[in-house]
């Protein structure tokens, strides 16, 4: 019978001003089977200089699922999006819109910057916990992923 390895933690980077909304997502992830990270940006400008590895995030490690908002200060998750994508070293990174926006044109112009998911956010809590959890399953256990 073979060893197998431990498997690494799941990174994943939440792109979410909203308090309540962080709080409940780390809710959603805690006693998951398989061990997880929760990193939070809480605008766009922060969560591109943690993709990217800058100042304050220096050596950050690379989420391997991003959970973006898109009503963010600073730099909206459209504008975050359309970072990640035009970036070489990010562009393959698995993207997840989880917003409040039911609207069509946002949800048009996510799937046209390339999001790989688009998910509103549902207002019961039971709901939200839920969606968070499929979602993060899906992403971080189903999907296969690139080894790089």
């Amino acid at each position: 019978m073979m060893a197998t390895a431990k498997a690494k933690p799941t990174l994943t980077l939440l792109v979410e001003d909203s308090p309540i909304d962080v709080k409940m997502t780390r809710a959603a992830l805690e006693g998951r089977p398989r061990h997880h990270q929760l990193s939070v940006a809480n605008d766009g400008q922060h969560a591109l200089a943690y993709l990217r590895g800058e100042g304050a995030y220096a050596g950050s490690e690379r989420p391997d699922l991003v959970l973006l908002d898109l009503n963010l200060p600073r730099l909206d998750g459209h504008g975050v999006l359309a970072a990640i994508r035009s970036h070489p070293e990010l562009r393959l990174l698995p993207v997840v819109v989880l917003t409040s926006s039911q609207s069509t044109e946002d949800i048009r112009l996510a799937y046209e910057g390339g999001a790989n998911c688009y998910v509103t956010k549902p207002a019961d809590v039971d709901e939200f916990l839920s969606a968070v959890r499929i979602v993060h399953e899906f992403w971080c256990d189903t999907v296969s992923r690139s080894p790089a």
